[in-house]
Order: structure tokens, then C-alpha cells, then sequence
């Protein structure tokens, strides 16, 4: 999850989100009370509601609203696995974490063994990570991991550059001392990014398709993976009511997974040069006000892997 870039936020209907209560799946559970070492889930879950109340005031999005920044939905990837994997056989594979909002996947990825030194999180706003520290009961001390805050949409923090096929055009950077991900171009082995380019218009995810795709590592088995509201069909989602202050409403543009596929493989890398998997799956959503309650709802979960 991701703050909408300025250009994109809309003014509007007040209850696009229901209230929800705070559900946690075993794993997330488990990891929390792990991450922040409180003593049980009662704990746990007032230290959750603290956090949540004090977000919302700050940034009134749907999905703070809604608890979201406490789902996993790195480690829940069918490809997770694969990642965990890739920093064994490469143990100084760079991780990018984009739209990491309070950081809880790359903390999990961390508790699940990928290091700490090798992650860089994301967003637009440092306010995110700082309130990050306080859901986890850390500090920068504590938990050193690379943040970087930035706009995707300015060419200055993410390049300008093309997709690297033979050797990075410049030395790896060190992480300690970075202030944008540009100097990053050809060097990262994996970039996440969930709930992250359906927050922006058709063109603008396409521009920051191409400047994640510069980023990447020309290594086999480099990959870009995470998971997006979607359509069957691409196009403006219909089936919401006009938007609340960070959310797209009725204007949220929607790729389905062929549209996905060709964008990757084709337009941002050369045709050929990446295998794409990309499935577009029904999702539930309860916690949404909808125009007509028989409306479905869908998710895109896409992985793009460097062949060669």
C-alpha cells in the first residue's frame, strides 16, 4: 500500500470504506506479537487500534482505515519463496520494498531471513515509516533498514534511465548515505509493489513501469513482483462510488493480466527478455460501499522474472 500521488487524490464521497473490526490470520498474528514483543494478542491488537486512530488522522485512506497495513501480502505471494531463495544464491541481492507504507513486509521478509542490509523500503511519505517504528515498537537504531522517501512520478528520485541487458552502467551505490532510487538503475535483483500502480492513471503506471524496470538487476532470475486491484477486462473500475479523499473511486484505471503481461513484455523490457505470469483472481471485499451489492471485485498477482 501506497499514499496516491497529489495529481491523482479526488475530494468526495466520505464513506467509500466501512468501518471494519481488526481481523488477523494466524501467520500475521504470530509475526506481530513476534516483531513487537507484546506479551498477547489483547495487547497486540490495542497497540493495532492506537496506531490505526492516530494514522487516520493524518492520512484518512481507506486502507488504514481497514487494517491493512497489518496484512501480509509479500509473504502470501505464490513467488515468496522464490525470493527467499534468490538471496541464498546471491546473498547480497538488493530488495526494493516501493509503497512499503509502515514497512510490515519487509520486516516480515527480514524475520523470514532476508537481511536487513539488503532492503530498501519506499514511499511517498517519511511519516509512513516513522509511524512504522511505532506500530513495531522500534527506532532507526534498532532497525537500520534503508528508507527512502520520494516521489515514483519525479524523475529525479527514480531516473530516467533504459532497462539494463549487459553490465550496470555504474557502481552498485552504498545504501548508507542514499537519497533516491536512481542511482539504483541495474542493481536491484527484486522490487515489491502491492496495492501500489492502481493508484495511479493508465500513463502514470506505465511511466513508473518503465522506471522500475530500469532499476532491475540484468541477472537471471531477477524479478518485479506484487499484486494490484484489477479487471477482467482492462478499464475504469465502475463499481465504486466516487472517491474519498486517497482513493480512485470510479477513476481507478485497471489493467486485466493480458494488458499487464504486454506492458512488461514488450514495452518496458524488450519482447522476450522477461517471462511474465500474471493472474487476475475474484476478491472479496466487504469492507467497500458499492453501487450495486452484486458488483465482484479483482486482484491482479503478476511476476515478471529476467530469462537472459
Amino acid at each position: 500500500m501506497a499514499e496516491p500521488h497529489a495529481e491523482e487524490v479526488i475530494q468526495g464521497h466520505a464513506n467509500t470504506a466501512q468501518t471494519v473490526d481488526l481481523e488477523l490470520r494466524p501467520e500475521e498474528e504470530a509475526f506481530l506479537l513476534s516483531t513487537t514483543g507484546l506479551p498477547d494478542v489483547d495487547a497486540l491488537k490495542a497497540l493495532i487500534v492506537r496506531v490505526q486512530a492516530e494514522a487516520a488522522e493524518a492520512f484518512p485512506y481507506p486502507c488504514i482505515r481497514r487494517f491493512d497495513f497489518v496484512k501480509l501480502k509479500m509473504s502470501r505471494l505464490p513467488c515468496y519463496n522464490r525470493l527467499l531463495s534468490l538471496v541464498k544464491d546471491d546473498p547480497d541481492a538488493l530488495l526494493l520494498d516501493i509503497g512499503c507504507c509502515f514497512g510490515t513486509d519487509v520486516r516480515k521478509a527480514i524475520a523470514d531471513g532476508y537481511p536487513a542490509k539488503n532492503i530498501i523500503a519506499s514511499d511517498l511519505r517519511p511519516s509512513f515509516w516513522d509511524v512504522g517504528h511505532k506500530l513495531f515498537r522500534s527506532n532507526p537504531a534498532t532497525f537500520p533498514v534503508t528508507f527512502l522517501s520520494g516521489d515514483v512520478l519525479h524523475s529525479t528520485f527514480i531516473g530516467m534511465a533504459s532497462p539494463v541487458y549487459g553490465a550496470p552502467r555504474t557502481p552498485r551505490p552504498e545504501l548508507r548515505g542514499l537519497r533516491e532510487l536512481a542511482p539504483l538503475a541495474g542493481h536491484l535483483r527484486a522490487i515489491h509493489a502491492s496495492n501500489f500502480f492502481h493508484l495511479f492513471t493508465e500513463a502514470n503506471q506505465a511511466a513508473i513501469a518503465r522506471s522500475l524496470g530500469a532499476l532491475l538487476a540484468p541477472t537471471p532470475g531477477s524479478m518485479i513482483f506484487g499484486t494490484h486491484v484489477s479487471r477482467p477486462k482492462k478499464g475504469l473500475r465502475t463499481e465504486a462510488p466516487p472517491p474519498a479523499p486517497g482513493y480512485l473511486g470510479n477513476r481507478m484505471f485497471c489493467h486485466d493480466a493480458q494488458s499487464w503481461t504486454d506492458l512488461w513484455d514488450g514495452e518496458v523490457f524488450q519482447k522476450g527478455t522477461v517471462r511474465v505470469e500474471a493472474e487476475v483472481l475474484e476478491q472479496a471485499r466487504e469492507d467497500l460501499v458499492v453501487l450495486d451489492p452484486g458488483v465482484k471485485f479483482y486482484q491482479l498477482i503478476c511476476i515478471y522474472t529476467k530469462d537472459h
